[in-house]
């Protein structure tokens, strides 16, 4: 029992800053003690997770984007040349002054962001429309000076896992639908990860600088706050005459290129550990999940013939295609039970003598603790069905818990009372005066315009009173 309620530390989920910071530990996902604030280190089971989030998102680019990588350092004359797009970043940015005792002639960036970096050389490899549309991305480490409240994978100093994506287009036009393709596959990204997501035009003062507009995806924390798990932008021609990036249209004239960029990070893990957690700790898709079952040996007699049929499993599930381990340490079932509950696995197989009587195994959901025995002659296909009935029940629940959690307002005492619970659905005129004015009174800032808005119906500006037919997305954020 003193075992038990040791294991039992982890805190209630009801206070999610707690129970987020102690279980990325006691998870092993982040150890948060390294000596540079803002910087963390991966934990193998936690980085393994990555790697199977981030093949999801390689899988749904590869299939006509090319991964590639840039370096790190940005020259201080590259970088300045985009005026309104450095404004954005000049207070993040990380300098490189020294070469060893020797002082740099040109001072060296740090990328908050590669645009800077990859576009001297989009200048030098666009040369005619034969070469376009450029699809490019790189997944890598960025940093900005955060001074901020820090906290791990939401907000950094050291961003290990950027994934970018810059491409170059003919027209106007192309780069506005490759923006709204690039939100078509972070929807499906987020899908397979059971993370529902709503995507927002963001308002002018809030787009990335130096873009023509912004749309970005939104996830709900338990805490009613949102975070925001990706952007596109559209580029325009503006970086393309800054860095004159230019191809020879078919009638051989030299016309400049339009743009997009986008990127998700490691907040993607962090929606994903934040949302389906529990009390016990995670609970992982099946999908990205490091160990997809666990096989828990219950050793009273027969041992042998029990460990027998657990090895037997145990390669029939590899055989099938399933991440599978058997617990045979020295620990009693229950703190076996409570390490991989911890761990989120999706499914714990249960074998005792009983069980081999019946020629079966208990199969124990993690998402809602249900138990079931299956015939062992099935195994397989009984652990990859059950994978697909918890990867659909935790998208449901959460999408459930996400339209709980929108409030249609249409007063300023309505926002404030709905934003402490999650976000507010609101009439808004579309000036900037109101929607700043706004975030000032409701202690909560405007997301942006729903990508799914009719535009029918017509409301009331909730700051001045103008007929308005534009409804926002406002919730308090990290």
């Amino acid at each position: 029992m003193a075992e038990q309620e040791k294991e039992a530390a982890l805190p209630p989920k009801e206070n999610f800053s707690e129970w987020y910071n102690d279980l990325l530990q006691v998870a092993e996902i982040m150890d948060v003690r390294y000596p540079v604030k803002g910087s963390y280190v991966w934990y193998p089971f936690g980085f393994s997770i990555r790697r199977n989030v981030y093949g999801i998102i390689r899988e749904l680019l590869d299939k006509d984007h090319q991964e590639t990588m840039f370096p790190l350092l940005i020259p201080e004359n590259e970088f300045m040349k985009e005026a309104e797009h450095i404004k954005g970043f000049e207070d993040e940015v990380y300098w490189v002054l020294n070469g060893g005792t020797t002082p740099l002639d040109v001072k060296l960036a740090l990328r908050p962001t590669s645009e800077t970096a990859i576009y001297p050389m989009y200048r030098l490899w666009v040369r005619s429309h034969a070469d376009l549309p450029l699809k490019l991305y790189q997944i890598v480490n960025t940093f900005r000076y955060e001074t901020k409240h820090t906290r791990p994978l939401i907000r950094l100093r050291e961003i290990t896992s950027f994934k970018e994506a810059h491409t170059v287009h003919a027209t106007w036009d192309e780069a506005a639908a490759q923006v709204d393709e690039a939100i078509r596959l972070y929807s499906e990204f987020y899908r397979r990860l059971a993370v529902p997501v709503l995507p927002s035009k963001r308002p002018n003062w809030d787009k990335f600088p130096g873009a023509d507009y912004t749309i970005a995806v939104d996830a709900l924390m338990p805490d009613g706050k949102t975070l925001q798990v990706g952007t596109a932008h559209h580029l325009g021609d503006n970086f393309a005459k800054t860095f004159d990036i230019k191809y020879e249209d078919a009638t051989g004239e030299q016309v400049y290129a339009h743009q997009t960029c986008y990127g998700i990070s490691e907040r993607s893990i962090a929606a994903l550990i934040s949302i389906h957690g529990d009390d016990k700790g995670l609970i992982m898709p099946p999908e990205v999940a490091p160990v997809q079952a666990v096989i828990i040996p219950i050793l009273f007699k027969k041992s042998e013939a029990v460990l027998a049929a657990c090895n037997d499993v145990k390669e029939t599930l590899e055989a099938a295609g399933v991440r599978v381990t058997i617990d045979d340490s020295d620990k009693r079932p229950g703190s076996k039970y409570y390490k991989w509950e911890m761990k989120g696995v999706p499914l714990r197989i249960e074998i005792g003598p009983r069980d081999l009587e019946k020629e079966a195994a208990m199969l124990v959901r993690r998402d809602t603790g249900e138990k079931e025995q299956v015939p062992l002659s099935s195994i397989a296909n009984e652990v990859i069905e059950r994978f697909a009935v918890i990867q659909f029940s935790l998208l449901e629940n959460a999408k459930e818990n996400l339209k709980a959690r929108i409030f249609d307002c249409n007063t300023v005492e309505e926002i404030k009372e709905k934003v402490s619970e999650g976000i507010a659905h609101v009439p808004w005129c579309g000036e900037e005066k109101c929607g700043l004015e706004m975030d000032e009174e409701v202690g909560a800032g405007i997301l942006g315009i729903p990508t799914d808005q009719d535009g029918e119906g017509t409301y009331k500006c909730p700051m001045c009173g103008k007929d308005t037919s534009i409804r926002v997305y406002v919730a308090r954020t990290y």
